[in-house]
């Protein structure tokens, strides 16, 4: 597919903006990687601790070949790691960061996020 032209603007901030146009492009293909719902869900098994694919085949319900597609997306990102363990081989998250922004994103969902004064996001915590 061809990159799509940029506007003037556009153009214009992104030479203001070097450094972050650059991190915008190298954190753009992993964000893709991790937007698939099916991938997804794997960081968040691996983030719980590591696991084989049958593990991972059997807690997601999807077909070996599927997981390991998907595994080695997320390979290719350097997301996820493999280590062979005997016959079999076992994959774990890159990091503890990834395992932590996960569970930040997930706060979006459970709804544990509230604007500040500034209009920034700011987790919301239980007294209890």
């Amino acid at each position: 597919m061809p990159p799509r032209p940029r506007s003037r603007a556009s153009a214009d901030a992104s030479a203001r903006h070097p450094r972050e146009r650059d991190q915008a492009l190298g954190l753009a293909p992993i964000l893709r990687a991790i937007a698939d719902e099916n991938r997804l869900l794997l960081i968040m098994l691996l983030g719980q601790r590591a696991r084989t694919v049958k593990e991972l085949q059997e807690a997601t319900g999807l077909s070996q070949p599927l997981v390991s597609h998907h595994l080695t997306s997320l390979r290719k990102q350097s997301l996820v790691t493999v280590t062979q363990c005997g016959r079999s081989h076992e994959y774990s998250l890159c990091c503890d960061t990834l395992a932590e922004s996960v569970r930040l994103l997930l706060d979006l969902t459970a709804g544990n996020v509230t604007r500040t004064s500034a209009g920034a996001p700011e987790e919301t915590r239980d007294s209890g």
